[in-house]
């Protein structure tokens, strides 16, 4: 095994940067160290958003050296994500591939752009695992950690195979204490709502809670705060009330609410069931847009 990764894999590690470089840039919205970016589609540029600091003057470096100004389209903070608008011309679209075609142990590079020169590490997929939701409330749509070292200016640059094909947009701030990389799926399905609004639309109820267990050995989850003018307030939901389920739905945790609350359920009106003072009662709750 280490004689067919030294004479096959790492030789061609060379050319899968020189190949992933084409669609790699650096993006100047900050002080000090400029971020990397992905050139993700014709005209637009994906980047991690912790990195875009000011949204007005931001101009971005292509393979080559050429300095172009762009735009910030939208981002979204749940999932670390920010979408720049610039003019691609003679800039190569990413070429991308699925998480799932990676497995754990294999051979991967961190490349960035952190100025006008591409950079990269190298390391290997340290663990595959299923979706899971950021601590701001975004989904990721599937797990993948690295053991390779994430440098200054690598967040928004590219989870690089070894044929040169990128399976990520490599992050830092996400997941703190480890390599991560946001993969393709996730990268495209925010990017596709972006360009269409600017922003992830998100429900929002204003309740904050915490999960507990009922004496049926059920579970719900307790609202320890309502906010003022919130839907939740409107509707008559009260501090201790144990929130059961959403048009059905069990509610457990607050994942469970924030799968209920999904964009495309604003404006809608649920049945919320609650247990107040060891009694079930139901009310309607019209959905908002998250502020």
């Amino acid at each position: 095994m280490a004689t067919t990764l030294s004479n096959d894999t790492l030789g061609r590690l060379p050319q899968a940067v020189t190949h992933a470089a084409r669609s790699i840039v650096a993006i100047h919205a900050r002080p000090r160290i400029p971020a990397s970016g992905i050139y993700w589609r014709d005209g637009v540029i994906v980047a991690a958003s912790h990195t875009i600091k000011r949204e007005q003057d931001i101009s971005v470096t292509v393979a080559g050296g050429a300095k172009r100004p762009a735009t910030l389209a939208g981002r979204d903070p749940t999932t670390d994500l920010a979408v720049l608008r610039i003019d691609g011309t003679g800039v190569t679209v990413a070429e991308r591939v699925a998480a799932d075609t990676l497995a754990v142990g294999q051979p991967v590079l961190a490349v960035g752009r952190p100025g006008a020169d591409v950079t990269a590490s190298f390391g290997i997929v340290s663990a595959l695992g299923p979706g899971w939701r950021t601590w701001r409330g975004g989904v990721i749509d599937r797990e993948l950690r690295l053991d390779l070292r994430v440098l200054d200016g690598f967040s928004g640059g590219g989870l690089v195979t070894a044929a040169g094909a990128i399976a990520g947009i490599n992050n830092s701030a996400l997941a703190r204490g480890a390599a991560f990389s946001i993969p393709v799926s996730t990268v495209d399905r925010v990017v596709d709502q972006l360009l269409a609004s600017g922003r992830i639309r998100r429900g929002y109820l204003g309740v904050g809670i915490q999960p507990v267990r009922l004496r049926d050995g059920s579970t719900g989850t307790i609202v320890v705060g309502v906010e003022p003018e919130s839907p939740a307030e409107r509707s008559g939901v009260l501090l201790g009330d144990v929130l059961v389920a959403i048009d059905g739905v069990s509610v457990g945790d607050a994942d469970d609410l924030m799968t209920v609350l999904a964009g495309d359920r604003i404006g809608r009106t649920v049945v919320v069931r609650v247990v107040r003072a060891g009694e079930a009662r139901e009310m309607s709750v019209t959905i908002a847009e998250r502020p």
